[in-house]
């Protein structure tokens, strides 16, 4: 059972948590994400697609073919639906997670306000119709950011072999091992501007200034900022975490639990909705305009 970090009662005292007891050094990104259903309570920090649990029972290899094959099959429609054409299968995954294909990326944001609405705006109940407390988590481990990987202002990113190719170990301990992030950056393979560009696909370069794996062939964690893709992401100040191991949690050790007390969910709400920080605004569509119309006309009789 994780420990939490903070247990806030209130808007003011969340805010005071945000800007007083959270770790901070030079260079360090926050990373926020709201849930209305604590990690305790079985609802754990891993990606949409790790949902399925009889994904678990296949093997690395087998898992990862599947969702090369399944975005393949997405991007193929692509065009006929979208004006901005993906260059990179970056691109083309956070597409697909936009409109709900369960993938490898977590959504996050950077406005410690947005991960409180996501775990304030609905107050979930148990099984005996109890009201849950909720929770915000921060991403403390520091991932690497793709945008520097792609300026070279971050140390590189060694990819793993080839699915298709290379014999994986059942044995999810063992895998996890094998491709484990090293800390030590002297024993990572770097890349020498000076050699040729990686023509073999099954490596998953991308096309750009640095030759990157595609997020089925990194061996840590990676913030992605996804261009293109929803007024909905800009609105939420949304960035994207591709988990090299999308079929386990996250480790305990790269993030915090702040618990928000169902019992501050109401006085939330409406603080959030005073500070501009809530449906329409989070949702510029129209199921944004429907969702905060019904919060202010039948959920608290308020005016409009």
């Amino acid at each position: 059972m994780t420990a939490a970090f903070k247990t806030v009662e209130s808007f003011d005292s969340y805010l005071k948590v945000i800007h007083e007891d959270l770790p901070r050094s030079i260079g360090n990104r926050l990373y926020y994400r709201g849930q209305g259903k604590r990690a305790e309570e079985g609802f754990d920090l891993k990606p949409s697609v790790a949902r399925y649990e009889h994904l678990s029972s296949l093997s690395t290899a087998v898992r990862e073919q599947l969702e090369c094959e399944v975005l393949e099959t997405f991007s193929n429609h692509l065009l006929t639906y979208v004006q901005h054409r993906p260059t990179t299968q970056w691109e083309e995954l956070a597409i697909a997670q936009h409109h709900g294909l369960p993938t490898r990326f977590m959504d996050w944001t950077t406005n410690p306000l947005v991960a409180l609405y996501f775990a304030a705006r609905q107050t979930e109940k148990d099984q005996d119709g109890n009201a849950m407390d909720s929770a915000v988590y921060v991403l403390i481990s520091n991932p690497k950011r793709y945008a520097d990987l792609k300026r070279g202002q971050s140390s590189p990113v060694k990819p793993v072999g080839d699915v298709a190719s290379e014999s994986f170990d059942t044995n999810e301990d063992d895998a996890y091992e094998q491709f484990g992030v090293n800390d030590d950056e002297t024993e990572l393979e770097t890349y020498s501007k000076s050699s040729e560009p990686v023509e073999d696909k099954d490596l998953g370069a991308d096309v750009g200034p640095k030759e990157l794996p595609t997020p089925f062939k990194i061996n840590e964690n990676i913030i992605y900022d996804p261009p293109h893709v929803s007024p909905r992401i800009r609105a939420q100040d949304g960035v994207l975490l591709a988990c090299w191991q999308p079929m386990r949690s996250l480790d305990e050790k790269d993030y915090l639990e702040i618990v928000i007390k169902h019992t501050a969910h109401e006085d939330i709400r409406r603080r959030l909705d005073q500070y501009g920080v809530f449906d329409k605004q989070l949702f510029p569509d129209l199921d944004g305009i429907a969702k905060w119309l019904k919060y202010r006309a039948f959920e608290i009789n308020g005016t409009i």
